[in-house]
């Protein structure tokens, strides 16, 4: 990247960095069983709820516990099951017809990134009635409370029962958006191991690589606080403690829900502290191939990690040491490359690849320069790059 452009990406990241602080991030209340929703609802009022999943998740036993609870407690309860992956603006309007229909006044997410992300979508339709989500796209547009949110996660790693954004399909052009604003946050986070028992292997692998690609690019930008590098620090730890022991037997509970703790910790580092280009590798190769999210930032995240270099060896360390990777006697270099080193037998243990198998040589300019123009100058990489030296990345993915 020449002078020109890489102060001016400094400058927009040092913009953003000062204004972390003044910024109303918050904390959702976190809850260890969805048995403890109805009351926490109770307590904010709401008699009459609307819970959005989709068809497979709202069969889990976890889900039907969450509903007789709600029962139990006297709560009104309208389901909208029909949530699906990459929810649009049509899915949206259902769910909003029938909380409309049951005079509701609060909303739970439970599922993926899908669910949690309609609805806070339908919240934002509450909150702001005579919008469209089109209008409402980008970032502090809702600027308006959304009725109380609970976010209840079926996988440990997409970090949305945290975040301030929900992505969104345009049911009519396929325009795909995200709504961001701090209304969105989730009032509650239910992090009940249980929610996650039934995730198959390879899900249970590319979302648990999803929360480490999360703890990493945001411990390692330069927009972090002493928060976030907290949350990140002990996100690692408990991933590299606790992702294969999931991932080999979905049963044992106390992975679980140290997976859903590792997964709201890196949400709550990256919502603060951003992603890199890890991300916008991934989101690209996701748009292009439908390739997993998990599973690029898996194959990804090593390749980008030895392509930063020296400049990242000291925080590497840093994170090394919480995985529990170092020797005594390793020096900062020696340990940032056990960090990377790390990563890649993780993969390796969960059926994780070294490539993506659907990448194509003659795509690689126009991924190269999509990830670009995604990153720059927004995320506050630790080493920047522009197109050219980006496409060197993807050509170290090619099968």
């Amino acid at each position: 990247m020449d002078r020109l452009n890489r102060i001016g990406c400094r400058v927009v990241q040092g913009a953003f960095r000062l204004a972390i602080p003044l910024l109303p991030y918050r904390r959702p209340r976190q809850a260890a069983d969805v048995a403890e929703l109805p009351a926490l609802l109770g307590a904010a009022g709401a008699e009459r709820v609307l819970v959005v999943t989709s068809p497979s998740v709202v069969k889990l036993a976890g889900t039907v516990r969450l509903l007789d609870a709600l029962a139990g407690a006297g709560i009104a309860c309208a389901v909208y099951d029909r949530t699906i992956p990459n929810p649009t603006t049509d899915t949206v309007e259902e769910a909003l017809a029938l909380y409309r229909e049951g005079e509701c006044q609060a909303i739970i997410g439970v599922g993926g990134g899908s669910s949690l992300d309609c609805a806070k979508a339908v919240g934002v339709r509450v909150a702001r009635p005579g919008k469209p989500l089109s209008r409402l796209g980008g970032v502090l547009k809702v600027r308006k409370r959304l009725p109380p949110l609970a976010a209840v996660p079926t996988t440990a790693g997409t970090g949305s029962e945290t975040t301030i954004a929900a992505v969104i399909t345009d049911a009519k052009t396929r325009d795909k958006y995200a709504i961001s604003d701090f209304p969105l946050i989730p009032d509650y986070a239910v992090l009940d191991p249980e929610m996650t028992a039934t995730l198959p292997p390879h899900l249970t692998a590319f979302t648990g690589m999803d929360a480490l690609t999360h703890a990493v690019e945001a411990f390692l930008g330069c927009s972090t606080t002493a928060g976030t590098r907290e949350d990140a620090l002990e996100a690692v730890r408990l991933i590299f403690e606790n992702l294969e022991k999931a991932y080999r037997d979905g049963s044992n509970l106390d992975a679980r829900r140290a997976m859903l703790e590792a997964s709201f910790r890196a949400g709550c580092a990256f919502t603060k502290s951003y992603v890199g280009y890890v991300h916008a590798v991934a989101h690209s190769l996701g748009g292009a191939y439908n390739v997993a999210h998990g599973y690029a930032n898996a194959v990804i995240l090593p390749v980008v990690l030895r392509a930063y270099g020296p400049a990242v060896y000291p925080k590497l360390a840093q994170l090394a040491r919480a995985a529990g990777l170092p020797a005594p006697d390793m020096d900062v270099r020696e340990a940032a490359l056990a960090f990377i080193g790390g990563i890649e037998g993780l993969n390796a243990r969960c059926g994780i690849g070294t490539s993506v198998p659907e990448l194509r040589r003659e795509d690689i300019p126009a991924l190269a320069r999509h990830a670009s123009r995604e990153a720059n100058p927004l995320y506050p990489v630790p080493v920047l790059m522009d197109a050219g030296e980006l496409a060197r990345i993807y050509e170290r993915l090619l099968p």
